[in-house]
């Protein structure tokens, strides 16, 4: 069959895609990726097939404003999708009014360079099934104007899920459905639900860190995806003491101000422990950082998951591909969340016992020493940690999911 991914032109975003995308080219079905045409090097980089499509924009310049609003942008979940985790705010009002923000300054901004050329390739191509990450509505419009089967892809809790189900069925104006019917109706059809949640959505979490709508979802294992990446001949030597990894994600140096903790505190506050931390952190990072304790490596770049396995405790940003690539090799962690999901994703680690939450704005480096000493001290954490894997790797890996989907298509596709 023919398999049409949509992503936003999200380095991050289109990583948690290329496992299952390649599952699917050596089940010997035809793959191809569509993004923005900025994106197709990346795309391509991975070995897949890039269809660019409309044109390029960034959402995120909407946020070059001070770098005091860039941080208090990126707090937490925006609202409507902040009712995922926490019910109290799931009323009409937060909710229409969330939709009705997001709408016209997130979803339209991703979705619109892209819908008419995304559509017309697909009159063109004729894909059986489209697989589309959760914020990429050009997919499902693109899928209900051709007949396809479609599927959101998640990348990480199903907030847009849970947040959509919590508005159904509560009375007043849905911004979400009126913009999608819009669209829909251009294309020959109506709008309907699969068009906000997919026909059904694979889900890449194991049970203790995923929340779920009432939907179909396909259970799928994270398999670690960073792009190019080599071992370098240290990482392949055991660790002497015990290994901490420092990592707290491109997003804040590459779309935003920078950090929002003190790294130079950090590495100070761990530069006297007992250990070997290895820190992942940018040039312009290291130059300014006072002095480097001599326990401390620092590189630019180091691939996850083969540094993950040589840790005793990782202390990281809580981002979902860190996160479950750190639990797919039952270590300890350290979150220290702030964007969207990370603060959710945090609590939900901590509430399991597989690792400590540390909020950004009390992540100073003698709370950061503390609760390292206590990740390489507790055992329950490591055992707790242990469950988690255990759990991830009974999940069904991105091959054998693939009959599923074939499942799946045959009784969608039009």
């Amino acid at each position: 069959m023919r398999v049409l991914f949509v992503t936003c032109p999200d380095k991050s975003i289109f990583q948690y895609l290329v496992p299952l995308a390649w599952a699917l080219r050596t089940a010997g079905h035809d793959v191809r990726v569509a993004s923005q045409p900025r994106f197709t090097g990346v795309i391509t980089q991975a070995g897949l097939t890039a269809v660019p499509v409309g044109r390029d924009s960034d959402i995120y310049r909407a946020l070059e404003s001070a770098p005091g609003e860039q941080v208090s942008a990126r707090a937490g979940l925006p609202r409507p999708y902040d009712a995922a985790v926490d019910p109290a705010l799931a009323t009409p009002e937060h909710l229409r009014a969330g939709y009705s923000h997001h709408v016209t300054w997130w979803h339209k901004m991703d979705n619109l360079p892209m819908i008419s050329q995304l559509v017309a390739y697909a009159r063109h191509w004729r894909p059986d099934l489209i697989v589309w990450e959760p914020r990429m509505f050009a997919g499902s419009v693109a899928a209900k104007a051709i007949g396809a089967a479609h599927g959101r892809m998640l990348w990480s809790m199903d907030v847009f899920g849970v947040t959509r189900q919590k508005l159904l069925g509560t009375p007043g104006a849905d911004p979400l459905a009126d913009w999608l019917d819009g669209h829909a109706r251009a294309y020959g059809t109506d709008f309907s639900e699969d068009m906000v949640t997919g026909q059904f959505t694979i889900d890449q979490l194991p049970v203790p860190l995923r929340i779920a709508a009432d939907l179909q979802y396909v259970p799928m294992r994270h398999t670690p995806y960073g792009g190019p990446a080599t071992v370098p001949s240290w990482l392949r030597t055991p660790p002497r003491k015990p290994r901490v990894a420092l990592t707290l994600g491109l997003t804040a140096t590459e779309k935003f101000a920078g950090y929002t903790v003190d790294i130079g505190q950090i590495v100070a506050a761990l530069g006297d422990l007992d250990i070997e931390l290895v820190a992942t952190l940018t040039d312009k990072t290291r130059t300014a950082l006072p002095r480097i304790p001599d326990n401390t490596r620092i590189v630019p770049f180091v691939p996850l998951q083969d540094l993950a396995a040589t840790c005793t405790a990782v202390i990281h940003h809580a981002g979902a591909a860190t996160m479950a690539t750190t639990s797919l090799h039952g270590v300890p962690q350290l979150s220290i969340p702030f964007h969207f999901d990370q603060p959710a994703l945090a609590t939900r680690l901590a509430e399991h016992g597989a690792g400590l939450a540390l909020d950004s704005a009390r992540a100073t480096g003698p709370a950061v020493r503390e609760a390292v000493l206590t990740l390489l001290n507790e055992p329950h954490l490591r055992a707790n940690a242990r469950k988690i894997r255990d759990e991830m790797l009974a999940m069904p890996s991105p091959n054998e999911i693939v009959p599923r989907l074939e499942e799946l298509t045959a009784a969608h596709r039009v």
